[in-house]
Formats: structure tokens, C-alpha cells, sequence
């Protein structure tokens, strides 16, 4: 399968993307967590550009291979802190959104809120919906795994 198109952004979309993305770092959430819970959205929407990525930028901030390969059975493994896991829950129920899912319930905000404070919840939750809306942007134009943006 190829690639639909070869550069499919425009320059005053990677500018406002580049504007997102600092507004996310800034929130004060470990690059580690945001890369976990770019992973799990990934994994879950099947985006196969995004995991190759998504795993290339975690190691880079000292991920390991132990975590990255248990990322996708994180409720039945030991690797991951609380405050990660509540991350991760967050990250499937806003990106599990289908028709008659429960969607991010108070008990799992409320989590999500014991671990994080309000700046980082927004910094978390911009970066669950930016991986969810470049999981579509690849799926749509079939880009293929490989690339590091």
C-alpha cells in the first residue's frame, strides 16, 4: 500500500500544529507520560506511522523496550506507575469514543485528576486528541510506517 500524498500540510497548518505541540510540552507532564499515551491512542486507532514514531520519540526520552512492548496490556503488567495508568485509562476512554461507549466517566477523570493537575489534564488531553487527529489524517491518505516527523 502506498501513501496517498507525498506532503499533505500545508505551511499555516504546520504552524498552528507547531503552536499545539508547544502548548502540550509546556503543560509540565513528563515527555515520558505523553509518550505513552500517544502510543496507546495509536495502538488503539491502528495507526502504524504514529506507533513506529511514537516509539522512536519515546526512547529517545529514555523509554524502554520493556515498557514500549507492554504499553498495549498496561492493566496487566507492573511496569507503570499509578499516575501513568490513569493517563492511559484517559487516553482509551476520550479515544474509544464509538457509538454507545461511556466515554471518559467521572470515576476516571477523577483518577486522572488525583495525579495531574488541571494544566497538565489539558496537556494530556490536547495531546490524546492531536494523536487521535493525525491517526486519521494517516489512516485517510494511507501513510505508511517508517517516518519521524
Amino acid at each position: 500500500m502506498e501513501a496517498r500524498m507525498k506532503s499533505p500540510a500545508n505551511a499555516d497548518v504546520m504552524t498552528a500544529i507547531q503552536g499545539l505541540y508547544k502548548a502540550m510540552h509546556s503543560g509540565g507532564v513528563d515527555p515520558r507520560v505523553l509518550g505513552l499515551v500517544h502510543l496507546r491512542a495509536s495502538q488503539i486507532n491502528g495507526c502504524s506511522p504514529c506507533v513506529f514514531a511514537g516509539i522512536a520519540s519515546a526512547k529517545k526520552h529514555g523509554e524502554t523496550d520493556e515498557r514500549l512492548h507492554n504499553v498495549v496490556t498496561w492493566r496487566e503488567t507492573p511496569f507503570f506507575t499509578e499516575g501513568e495508568r490513569a493517563a492511559l485509562a484517559l487516553t482509551e476512554a476520550a479515544t474509544r469514543i464509538q457509538d454507545g461507549a461511556p466515554g471518559v466517566t467521572d470515576e476516571i477523570w477523577d483518577a486522572a485528576a488525583t495525579h495531574f493537575d488541571e494544566k497538565q489534564l489539558s496537556a494530556i488531553t490536547l495531546n490524546i486528541a492531536m494523536t487521535n487527529f493525525f491517526n486519521r489524517i494517516n489512516h485517510t491518505n494511507r501513510e505508511q510506517a517508517g517516518k519521524t516527523w
